[in-house]
């Protein structure tokens, strides 16, 4: 796993860097705003991006939207200290894979930075509930015609399965698929509710009550 770390605050920034080198995460480089972030993303490639919000020059959810739009398989993981219900639902539509507060332990942290890894959303307890909120909010007043009806019955499994925390592997052992063919399931889903990532289609399937659990996330 190749990161880049973002983030304007020089101390956390070294610590964060720190963490991850002790970790045998290679740190791929560093950023101290959004378009420095989107700059070295390009020159870089790295496999995920960590990116704090509150920043100078793009903020982070900006930073976010333009290398998502440019570098789509780019993994990015807000890294913040804001728990504002603004920030949540705008970095998770922006793209971003995961939102994680700063006040996690480094345990739980480098968990959920491996689970991203292998597909897994990252989100802290508190976010998971927002988002649910947020999309149980949004699901009521959306009078699209799109809906889970238009999944077929193996994109509904699989959209369980993710819900409850399984990784890729554990789906196609689950119901004895290849993992190729999971990715393909992954991506009629997201195509047809209009979902940008995992974090989204394990907070419709909880609205729509296709698991009793919650995301792994939450838990």
């Amino acid at each position: 796993m190749r990161v880049l770390v973002v983030d304007d605050h020089t101390l956390v920034r070294n610590g964060i860097v720190s963490l991850l080198r002790a970790n045998n995460i290679e740190v791929v480089g560093e950023a101290d705003n959004g378009a420095d972030a989107l700059l070295k993303t390009r020159q870089l490639k790295p496999d995920m991006v960590l990116m704090d919000i509150k920043m100078p020059v793009h903020n982070g959810i900006e930073a976010t939207k333009l290398i998502k739009a440019e570098m789509p398989d780019t993994r990015i993981v807000m890294l913040t200290a804001s728990d504002d219900d603004e920030d949540v639902f705008e970095a998770v539509k922006s793209g971003a894979s995961g939102y994680v507060l700063k006040n996690i332990r480094s345990e739980e942290f480098l968990d959920l930075l491996y689970g991203v890894e292998i597909g897994q959303p990252a989100i802290s307890p508190l976010v998971a509930g927002k988002i649910i909120e947020e999309f149980a909010r949004q699901a009521k007043g959306n009078s699209s015609s799109t809906s889970q009806d238009d999944l077929t019955e193996r994109e509904i499994e699989v959209l369980k399965l993710v819900a409850d925390g399984a990784k890729n592997r554990e789906i196609s052992q689950n119901l004895s698929i290849t993992e190729n063919t999971v990715k393909y399931h992954l991506r009629n889903i997201m195509t047809k509710l209009h979902l940008k990532n995992r974090a989204q289609m394990a907070a419709y399937a909880v609205i729509k009550g296709l698991t009793p659990n919650l995301p792994a996330g939450d838990r």
